[in-house]
């Protein structure tokens, strides 16, 4: 496998409809909007998608979600504990923080793709690891393309959790959707970041193809199933490590004009338009 030789770029398009895309824990798990009342989709919350269609794959992830842990590790020290190489060269006069890097990227995709910061306290007998990792892949926030409108609904629960609960069977709660909404988020891959992380040009058509499928197998009582859709997927590969425009100007290239004040479809209401720069090759990929 070859470490990637070329700076990538890309856009995702996706559509929500009915559905909480991202909730926001400081305001009642609302869907996440910014003061303008565009909606958000938070960069963490993305990345966490990633990984998790990259476990569907197969692919080895450090930063696992508590359902869908493949291990029997509880935490991120245990996991990086079970590592034997990753562990000896974190101990006393083998500490390599240089090396701790090396292994811990070529053990997991995550890390080689988005770093991760390995801050743990010491041990009993031993010292304490504090390693950072800068990955290749960044990603921008995901934002609606037009204010969203969210729908509040009340909702109660059947039954008791506890026997002698004091609280009836009537307590309320609350449950909040987008009732539509289209965002777009961009991204890039830098060489540079890349050859230290060893990210490899097999490692970009992973990631490209987690972002092709991104709301797959990811069906909860926030987001039913089919209510999160990918619709387009730009990847401009350029021609050397540098790259031939800015990540700016190529994610600029793309416009979205909305048809509608109200839109409720993507097909209809939203119309793209791709302003191709000369000598960087685009490839379009609808979603799956």
């Amino acid at each position: 496998m070859t470490t990637l030789d070329h700076k990538i770029d890309f856009t995702v398009i996706f559509s929500v409809q009915n559905a909480n895309p991202n909730g926001d824990p400081l305001n009642g798990n609302r869907p996440r909007q910014n003061f303008d009342g565009y909606g958000e989709v938070s960069d963490v919350c993305i990345k966490r998608k990633i990984r998790n269609r990259m476990q569907d794959a197969g692919e080895t992830i450090f930063v696992q979600s508590n359902e869908r842990t493949t291990d029997a590790y509880k935490s991120l020290r245990e996991r990086a504990d079970a590592n034997v190489e990753l562990k000896e060269v974190s101990k006393g006069k083998n500490a390599d923080p240089a090396m701790y890097e090396k292994i811990a990227c070529e053990s997991w995709f995550d890390v080689r793709a988005f770093g991760q910061v390995f801050a743990f306290k010491a041990e009993s007998k031993g010292q304490g690891v504090s390693v950072g990792v800068r990955g290749p892949v960044s990603i921008h926030p995901a934002i609606s393309l037009q204010p969203i409108n969210i729908t509040s609904l009340q909702i109660t629960k059947s039954v008791n959790s506890e026997s002698g609960d004091k609280k009836g069977s009537d307590t309320m709660g609350m449950k909040h959707r987008v009732d539509y909404g289209v965002y777009k988020f961009s991204g890039s891959i830098n060489t540079q970041l890349a050859e230290k992380t060893g990210f490899t040009n097999e490692d970009a058509e992973k990631l490209k193809e987690a972002l092709i499928t991104l709301f797959e197998n990811d069906a909860s009582s926030a987001r039913p199933e089919g209510s999160i859709e990918v619709h387009k997927v730009y990847w401009w590969e350029h021609n050397s490590k540098i790259g031939q425009y800015s990540s700016a100007k190529v994610h600029r290239s793309l416009q979205i004009e909305a048809k509608s004040e109200n839109a409720q479809s993507f097909e209809d209401d939203f119309e793209l338009s791709l302003n191709e720069l000369e000598g960087l090759k685009v490839n379009v990929f609808d979603g799956k």
